[in-house]
């Protein structure tokens, strides 16, 4: 019997619901989002485990068959020719459960992404002086 995620409050509570066979791929996820932006907060928004920093920086979530990644649609452009691997949409990206995560395509996604809210946040203040 599966576990529910419904009304999860914290990442780690997400990934314990999950099924045993994720839970080492969606740990390792958290770990290297973690290190590319040690900045980020943690959160759940829309009922799956988010990252914050400066704005939105990253989501993930756990399928019967994917882990589906949601750098934002600039997230996916910048890296549209490494994630040619795998099936994307405008903001999302699935990585198959049954291959390895690519860990360090990940970190440099989310570094990307880091740096770009950290601009636009800059942009931001600098506006409201």
């Amino acid at each position: 019997m599966k576990k529910s995620r419904a009304g999860t409050r914290s990442i780690g509570e997400y990934i314990a619901a999950a099924p045993d066979e994720v839970k080492g791929s969606l740990e390792s996820l958290r770990t290297a989002i973690k290190a590319a932006a040690p900045g980020a907060s943690e959160k759940i928004s829309y009922r799956i485990p988010a990252f914050y920093l400066d704005g939105n920086l990253v989501y993930f979530a756990a399928f019967k068959n994917h882990i589906g990644f949601y750098p934002t649609s600039s997230g996916i452009a910048a890296f549209k020719s490494e994630l040619a691997a795998y099936e994307t949409s405008k903001g999302t990206v699935r990585f198959p459960i049954d291959k390895p995560l690519p860990l360090k395509l990940i970190s440099r996604i989310v570094k990307f992404r880091a740096a770009e809210n950290t601009k636009k946040a800059k942009a931001r203040s600098g506006q409201q002086r």
